[in-house]
């Protein structure tokens, strides 16, 4: 029972996606949302009325700015746990 675990286990070892896949895949993610427009129907209706064009696109990208950072700490801190778990694993 425990050599079917260990073999099961090695097998979806060697399935996982390489590191730099998922990193390809969260880069492009990232980038490809921010040309996004971030703002609700009311915030774009009142910032268009006053005609001021430029208001508008500070607007979208400080609630983009705004947005990112939750994530890049999610990220953050899932990769140093995922060092520290491959660390132990190694030892």
């Amino acid at each position: 029972m425990l050599i079917k675990f260990l073999e099961n286990r090695k097998k979806n070892i060697e399935n996982r996606p390489s590191s730099i896949k998922v990193i390809v895949y969260i880069l492009f993610s990232i980038f490809y949302s921010l040309s996004t427009n971030a703002q609700c129907a009311m915030c774009r209706a009142s910032l268009e009325s006053e005609g001021n064009n430029a208001k508008v696109i500070a607007v979208n990208d400080g609630i983009i700015y705004l947005m990112v950072i939750p994530y890049l700490l999610v990220g953050i801190v899932g990769i140093v746990v995922y060092r520290m778990y491959s660390k132990k694993k190694q030892q």
